[in-house]
């Protein structure tokens, strides 16, 4: 059997993502934290954050890190103690909406991630399958999404991708070979 130390899970809206990722945590450690990127602007985002929380039983530590997400990562992620990142897509909204650079965050989360000496679980939007956004900040963010998936997807051990709640391994996968004649 093999041991995935840093793993990416990513999926669309309402995909079940953040649940596969609460159950990979759990079934990996019974000391975990959880790393919230979510901020509460609004009532129906602090639903959304409540049932989050509600899903989680009083043995995860909470560490809410909307924009210091590598510097939580560093702190926190230890041997046998399993660490679970929901999410980069609102860490990269933040990052944003603050006006860092993301490129040069998304390279220190890759290093923080590549030096993980614990188990790790980070959770993803996958956006880019979806329309083209109207705005040039909708598709900035698009495409700035991408590149952290690609780069982040690279730095882990195994890519599971969530679609209407069933978790399929994307990484690692059989080599893809092509028969020529």
């Amino acid at each position: 059997m093999t041991i995935h130390r840093r793993v990416l899970v990513l999926g669309g809206a309402r995909s079940g993502k953040s649940r596969t990722a609460l159950r990979l945590a759990e079934s990996t450690s019974p000391e975990r934290t959880y790393i919230a990127t979510a901020q509460a602007f609004d009532d129906e985002m602090r639903e959304r954050i409540d049932r989050h929380r509600a899903e989680r039983d009083g043995s995860w530590q909470t560490v809410d890190a909307p924009l210091d997400l590598v510097e939580a990562v560093q702190a926190q992620v230890a041997p046998r103690h399993a660490v679970l990142v929901d999410c980069l897509t609102l860490w990269l909204s933040n990052l944003m909406l603050e006006g860092r650079d993301p490129g040069r965050e998304a390279g220190r989360l890759v290093q923080a991630v590549q030096d993980a000496r614990g188990p790790l679980i980070l959770v993803t939007n996958e956006v880019g399958q979806g329309i083209v956004p109207p705005t040039p900040l909708g598709r900035a963010f698009r495409d700035e999404q991408g590149r952290l998936n690609q780069r982040v997807a690279e730095a882990c051990d195994a890519v599971v991708l969530v679609a209407a709640g069933c978790p399929i391994l994307v990484k690692p996968s059989p080599p893809l070979r092509l028969h020529l004649e």
